[in-house]
């Protein structure tokens, strides 16, 4: 079974923390229907939606891929870059403490699991401005007892490395070049977005179909030029908080 673990909209996400995007007014209403249809096309794709308690105190709290990294047996509970967001952590951790052993990103170390791309049994983690060269060093000594490696990867022009490069299939990215160097992915065919979409790489595998934002037509046709089956979601007011589709949930299988 595939739990999908989602949290409701918080009426204060106007207030989400902004890196790379100026503020503009942002209809929470719609935002509230943008996800909501989200969740609805997960459970269409084969995965079980559990929602976490409600944060409405926390604007970012929808968000809730930045406070883990699920991987196929450990969890990682990460330590968010922005203070506002570190209290995120709590009710995630309560969840997946049912489903995985922990391992936890350990203070001043700053992660964000949007910062985080697991491909196989590599991890590439970005370095970011809520991502900390001490919290990649943490995972690396924490997970290589699970058989992973963690590799360190620059970026630029965006929040985090999942808005710049997300895997759709087994063996191929999708990625933004001006953002990431496909070279840094050997092994992977690389797929880039229309140069008219810079925020299109963001994107979601699940159930044998790709979950990808509304408003990104270009870089859709050429996912689906690869063969791939895309399943659109509205993402026009969530997109206003620096959102992509992976973020708005974590995903856990299990028995």
């Amino acid at each position: 079974m595939l739990i999908a673990y989602t949290r409701e909209v918080s009426p204060a996400l106007a207030d989400c923390e902004l890196t790379h995007l100026e503020r503009e007014p942002l209809d929470v209403a719609g935002a509230i229907a943008e996800h909501e249809l989200y969740e609805s096309k997960l459970e269409r794709l084969g995965a079980r939606v559990r929602r976490l308690p409600s944060t409405p105190h926390l604007p970012d709290g929808v968000f809730v891929e930045d406070a883990a990294v699920v991987l196929d047996n450990v969890a990682v509970i990460t330590r968010p870059g922005a203070p506002s967001r570190q209290p995120e952590t709590t009710s995630v951790e309560a969840a997946l403490a049912t489903h995985r052993p922990l391992v936890h990103v350990r203070a001043p170390a700053t992660l964000d699991g949007g910062d985080v791309l697991v491909a196989g049994r590599t991890i590439y983690i970005g370095l970011s401005t809520r991502t900390s060269r001490e919290a990649i060093q943490q995972l690396a000594d924490q997970l290589a007892p699970f058989g992973y490696d963690v590799i360190p990867l620059a970026f630029t022009g965006c929040l985090h490395l999942k808005s710049a490069v997300t895997c759709v299939a087994d063996d191929l990215i999708l990625l933004n070049p001006a953002w990431v160097e496909a070279d840094a992915f050997p092994g992977y065919r690389a797929l880039t977005t229309d140069p008219a979409e810079p925020h299109a790489a963001n994107a979601l595998a699940l159930g044998g179909a790709v979950i990808h934002p509304l408003q990104h037509e270009r870089t859709r046709a050429r996912l689906e030029a690869a063969g791939l089956t895309v399943v659109t979601v509205p993402q026009v007011e969530l997109a206003k908080a620096e959102a992509g589709v992976t973020c708005c949930s974590l995903l856990v299988e299990v028995p």
